[in-house]
């Protein structure tokens, strides 16, 4: 069974004081006195500076960054992303969330800047409030052919096969309910 993205940071975070030489309070003291703050600039200072591979300068950067003043919460990037003009949008992203909720105990929401990642063992379908009048829904259906609601990706987002441009709460219907759990299945 294949670990979560918890569990592998979890087990990089045991490993690193044998495979680096330091332990991660270590790391982050270095990332902090490095006068960088942002998470590409910490990463690169790690790997340039002090040679540690990606995958651990990554780690390091992500758990610099936690907490006050640092990377937001889930539940915050998810607030920002329907704050202002897309207030009146989260009904939506609310409405997803739910029909998704009910697929299985296995699902992950994991809010990012911009979007919202909808995961499985992979990502499977996508949330992103695209302009302040329409959310948009992606979807992994690689190989289904387009119909006028479900469309194709195009250069929207290479992170997924389709698109559902949705406006209303209610347009979460069993149409699209159908295709998150046909996504899902596939995830």
């Amino acid at each position: 069974m294949a670990k979560s993205p918890e569990e592998m940071a979890a087990a990089m975070v045991a490993n690193m004081k044998g495979q680096t030489g330091r332990t991660l309070a270590q790391w982050m003291e270095l990332a902090k006195s490095s006068g960088e703050s942002k998470h590409g600039q910490i990463v690169k200072h790690l790997k340039t500076e002090h040679g540690l591979g990606h995958g651990y300068a990554n780690l390091v950067a992500a758990k610099t960054l936690e907490g006050p003043g640092g990377a937001k919460s889930g539940d915050d990037l998810v607030g920002a992303q329907y704050a202002g003009k897309k207030e009146g949008l989260r009904p939506i992203y609310d409405a997803v969330i739910a029909a998704v909720g009910k697929l299985g105990k296995d699902v992950e929401v994991s809010p990012k800047k911009t979007y919202v990642s909808l995961r499985r063992s992979k990502q499977f379908a996508l949330v992103q409030p695209s302009t302040a009048t329409r959310v948009d829904i992606g979807l992994c259906l690689k190989g289904d052919a387009p119909t006028d609601r479900l469309e194709d990706a195009g250069s929207w987002n290479g992170m997924v096969s389709h698109r559902v441009r949705v406006t209303d709460a209610m347009q979460v219907d069993a149409e699209l309910k159908r295709w998150l759990k046909e996504a899902y299945g596939r995830a």
